[in-house]
């Protein structure tokens, strides 16, 4: 049957009251069909907080409200015991945190340098150590534009980038206060200290990759000795120009120096084209020049040999190389010319053939006619011959020898 079931008579039980229905005969509280008091089941429930917290019980309704049991003497240190392992767990819970893969915890204990906590759950205790969280994988970046003057006392406007990293998170949160205010005026000393050097002309046109590196170096000494705990990644020169008001004639300035070079190419280009060639010329005619003297002390040689083996010859028989040098000079002089000469004796009959009009048959007739020209005597000879016929074919055997020198 349910605890507040209709007629049960006094047999009801409620949850607050724990069968007090019953108790003290005839008291206030024990009404049968009464529905539960919650202002005393909530009096109940602190005096029960209070009996642990040793205070005393509550009144307990019994007929008149008559107190039961005696009270028992507090204890003073039970509810500060409590409070203080409630707060000791919320202290040592708010302890936990948790670190980034791309951070590093720099704990500080008392304000003193502690340690470098690495990624993951880490604790640490609260209000005791401070853990200040340095991202280490972030590229940072900075830029500046500046107006300086240079070596050769000219005004340039230079615009800078620079792109860093966190290499030391404990130099870069404990010895510097301020870490971007640090490198924008190191970098601004670096810019200035490199420009001071170098001539406006190198700047605006083929030094700015000189200049940007000079740049670095001297920037990355700089946040070194600072201790900062930065590590430079790269550093850009945005763009150099001069003044507005003479930016003008500069860039005409530029283009002539491009013109310049230009031209100084376009020479080298040629240079490299001619110098090529005359060099294989020169080569060409040193090689001739050892030819013809190869080929020139070859001959006196063969000469040389060639008149040795006469001149023993000659030794042998002189009367007959003395003919046969003769005949071979003849043979060479008349050799070059088309005249015929004939040696005939007095009587006896020339037979003559043109050899000369024969071996040049596709000449002219003109030409045929100066090459077989003979003397007159000659042509006499040759109509009487003709006309001796027979006479002539008799007295062949009398014949003088005719010679034929040249063509």
């Amino acid at each position: 049957m349910a605890w507040n079931e209709p007629g049960g008579g006094g047999n009801q039980h409620d949850p607050w009251s724990g069968g007090g229905g019953r108790r003290g005969g005839g008291g206030s509280g024990g009404g049968g069909n009464q529905p539960p008091d919650l202002d005393e089941a909530l009096k109940k429930f602190q005096d029960k907080l209070n009996g642990m917290l040793g205070g005393r019980g509550g009144k307990k309704g019994g007929g008149g409200g008559g107190n039961k049991g005696g009270g028992k003497p507090r204890n003073a240190f039970t509810l500060p015991g409590l409070l203080i392992v409630v707060a000791l767990a919320i202290w040592a819970a708010s302890g936990f945190y948790l670190v980034d893969q791309s951070e590093r915890g720099v704990v500080l204990r008392f304000g003193k340098f502690q340690e470098v906590v690495s990624p993951g759950l880490q604790w640490n205790p609260p209000l005791i150590d401070d853990v200040r969280m340095v991202n280490v994988t972030r590229v940072r970046s900075l830029t500046q534009t500046q107006s300086m003057l240079t070596r050769d006392e000219n005004i340039v406007e230079v615009e800078i980038s620079a792109q860093y990293q966190v290499a030391q998170p404990r130099d870069f949160v404990l010895n510097v206060r301020n870490p971007q205010l640090s490198i924008e005026n190191a970098l601004d000393s670096a810019l200035r200290h490199v420009v001071g050097g170098t001539d406006m002309i190198d700047i605006l046109t083929s030094g700015r990759e000189i200049l940007g590196s000079s740049v670095a170096s001297r920037l990355q000494s700089y946040l070194d000795s600072y201790g900062t705990g930065i590590r430079l990644q790269t550093i850009n020169i945005e763009s150099t120009s001069a003044p507005a008001p003479v930016i003008d004639a500069f860039d005409d300035v530029i283009r002539a120096r491009e013109d310049r070079q230009r031209t100084i190419n376009q020479g080298m280009a040629y240079a490299n084209a001619i110098i090529p060639e005359a060099q294989g010329q020169a080569q060409r005619i040193v090689e001739q020049g050892q030819g013809y003297r190869e080929s020139v002390v070859a001959e006196a040689r063969g000469q040389t040999n060639r008149f040795n083996s006469l001149l023993g010859e000659y030794q042998d028989s002189p009367e007959v190389m003395r003919q046969r040098l003769y005949l071979d000079a003849i043979a060479e002089v008349f050799g070059k010319t088309p005249k015929v000469l004939v040696d005939v004796a007095e009587d006896a009959p020339l037979m003559y053939l043109p050899l000369d009009q024969m071996g040049g048959g596709s000449g002219s007739p003109r030409q045929q006619g100066e090459q077989g020209e003979l003397d007159p005597r000659v042509l006499e000879r040759l109509r009487s011959s003709s006309e001796g016929g027979s006479a002539s074919s008799s007295n062949s055997s009398n014949t003088g020898g005719i010679r034929r020198e040249g063509r």
